[in-house]
């Protein structure tokens, strides 16, 4: 039990020095740029502009199904798919990006991880407050049901990080493994869904529909829309709620167990 523990032991004593690190590492990431940070807010606006005019002008999706403008269907969608992008994306390379400090022995090299997804949520709060005022703008102003946003993004925050552990470890013996999992996030953002409404598209087919409910992000992107346009509370929605947490607590000891076992070698191979 001592080692199950090591990880959430380590992340907790270091965590003002995870926080300084994040801070930093948000800071440097886009350096020497003219814009700055304003490049990190920039990509994701623009990306929701071309979904919004490819899928609301040219194919007309959601048309007189959805109860709110498709602009504010695909939002509530794509912000916690960026920030999951985005987070494993980092937390994958973080031992790559910071190999200096992997080298160095007295480091707690499993703050890492860690440091990437917090450099993350700051990006990903500041479309949730973007989301908010977007929804007010159209007339949905914040109630009770708005707190689940942070229920929703705790969960997805603990899922990317068990996730990462798993992927940072590998991603040192097997370089590859990086473009593998950019692909397989191409693939991801039509599968979860985000850009189409399921319950619509496969009325038909309700096995496949059960099939994309097995991926943990549709959980956490409905979850949004429930929060914000629907007005579902999380635990409406039992067994799917209690299989997010099953996979993500299997995740978190699946990735602590092979970081733990392959960080002696960190320092050699890189």
């Amino acid at each position: 039990m001592k080692k199950q523990t090591s990880l959430p032991a380590e992340i907790i004593k270091g965590r003002k020095m995870i926080y300084k690190l994040a801070k930093n590492d948000f800071r440097t990431k886009y350096a020497g740029s003219y814009l700055g940070i304003i490049w990190a807010f920039i990509q994701p606006v623009v990306t929701v502009l071309v979904y919004w005019f490819v899928f609301e002008v040219g194919f007309r999706a959601g048309e007189n199904t959805l109860p709110v403008p498709f602009v504010l269907y695909l939002i509530a969608g794509i912000v916690p798919w960026f920030f999951f992008q985005d987070g494993l994306i980092g937390g994958t390379n973080s031992m790559l990006e910071y190999s200096y400090l992997v080298k160095k022995v007295v480091f707690q090299i499993s703050v890492l991880p860690v440091v990437k997804i917090i450099s993350a949520v700051f990006v990903h709060l500041f479309f949730v407050l973007f989301i908010i005022i977007l929804y007010c703008f159209y007339g949905h102003f914040p109630d009770l049901y708005y707190l689940q946003l942070f229920y929703y993004t705790g969960g997805l925050c603990l899922l990317i990080l068990g996730l990462s552990y798993m992927t940072s470890s590998v991603v040192i013996f097997f370089r590859d493994l990086s473009q593998m999992i950019s692909i397989a996030l191409q693939i991801g953002v039509w599968l979860t869904p985000i850009m189409w409404v399921a319950e619509d598209k496969l009325v038909s087919y309700p096995w496949l529909h059960r099939l994309l409910k097995l991926n943990p992000v549709y959980y956490v992107v409905t979850g949004f829309r429930d929060a914000l346009i629907y007005k579902h509370w999380f635990w409406e929605r039992p067994l799917w709620t209690l299989y997010f947490w099953c996979f993500t607590i299997g995740a978190l000891l699946l990735g602590s167990t092979v970081f733990r076992r392959l960080r002696v070698h960190f320092a050699d191979v890189l």
